[in-house]
């Protein structure tokens, strides 16, 4: 299938609601259960991650399963949110306490949270599109300004 297929797919309405509302809790457990080898949909196609950030007014853990782009020995990750009106509430966990466990591929540590400033953002931007094509049809979904973080960990 080719990557416009896989876009449109992806992006589509059906798609968009199975990730939203079965996907979004499902897959967090089953890629900690598998070690990072599965998701609901199969093995993960991109580079993926589970970050455990915790909860600004319950401090209860919550789990996010998250697209990462490897950058300078570090992760970036994108609160896109598939382009709807509001930031993921994961982003607004990360600027009060921004220090996470993250889970990847038969691995886990701890790492600290760092939203990138604008300069930052528009150096790796097209970097992190071409990583994940979808951002081309979330960000014309949205008008707010899509935030970046890059998280740093000891390995």
């Amino acid at each position: 299938m080719d990557s416009e297929r896989i876009v449109n797919l992806t992006t589509g309405p059906a798609f968009t609601w199975w990730v939203r509302h079965v996907a979004s809790r499902l897959d967090p457990l089953i890629f900690r259960a598998t070690n990072g080898r599965f998701t609901s949909m199969g093995p993960p196609v991109m580079p993926m991650l589970t970050m455990t950030t915790i909860g600004r007014r319950s401090g209860k853990p919550h789990a996010v399963r998250l697209a990462c782009i490897p950058h300078d020995g570090d992760y970036l990750v994108v609160g896109s949110a598939m382009g709807q009106r509001r930031h993921p509430a994961w982003c607004h966990k990360l600027e009060v306490n921004p220090e996470v466990e993250i889970q990847m591929r038969c691995e886990r540590f701890a790492a600290r949270a760092r939203r990138l400033n604008e300069t930052e953002k528009e150096a790796g931007w097209a970097d992190v599109r071409r990583a994940i094509p979808q951002l081309a049809v979330y960000e014309r979904r949205t008008h707010r300004n899509i935030r970046v973080f890059r998280l740093s960990g000891a390995r």
